[in-house]
């Protein structure tokens, strides 16, 4: 099992399971934060008037299959398929929504879809990243690991 499905199943079991969650926290979410699972690190900076959000490390970076660096396999465009994992964008169009909310897409490196996202910062190093497959909508809280 690769890091990237762990990454990937939490992230979705947590949009297909979880009970959306709204609740308001002051703070800034630039800086790196540890996924739920344990299996990825993303750096989020400002972008614009928004958040972008990178994968900056990976718990397993190395294929198991191919002892090689995870790639972007599973996105429908051939031209992206070998683009590394580490470095991918994750967050996309995340403009701010509130006091320390933003909302626009979030990239899924599993099936290679983008799906509506709303983050917000609900403690000092706590920072809720939800998602919705159509009406069903969940989360997850990411752990911030360094500013």
């Amino acid at each position: 099992m690769t890091c990237r499905y762990v990454f990937t199943t939490a992230i979705l079991a947590a949009l297909l399971t979880a009970p959306s969650a709204r609740a308001q926290g002051a703070g800034d979410a630039t800086g790196t934060w540890l996924t739920q699972a344990g299996d990825a690190r993303v750096r989020v900076s400002k972008c614009g008037s928004g958040i972008c959000g990178v994968i900056v490390g990976l718990k397993d970076p190395l294929d198991p299959a191919t002892g090689k660096p995870q790639v972007d396999d599973k996105n429908p465009n051939p031209a992206l398929k070998k683009r590394p994992m580490i470095g991918l964008p994750l967050f996309s169009g995340m403009h701010p929504t509130g006091t320390s909310k933003w909302s626009g897409q979030i990239y899924n490196a599993d099936d290679g879809s983008t799906y509506a996202s709303n983050i917000s910062v609900t403690a000092a190093d706590t920072l809720r990243v939800e998602g919705c497959v159509g009406a069903l909508c969940g989360g997850e809280n990411w752990t911030r690991v360094g500013r």
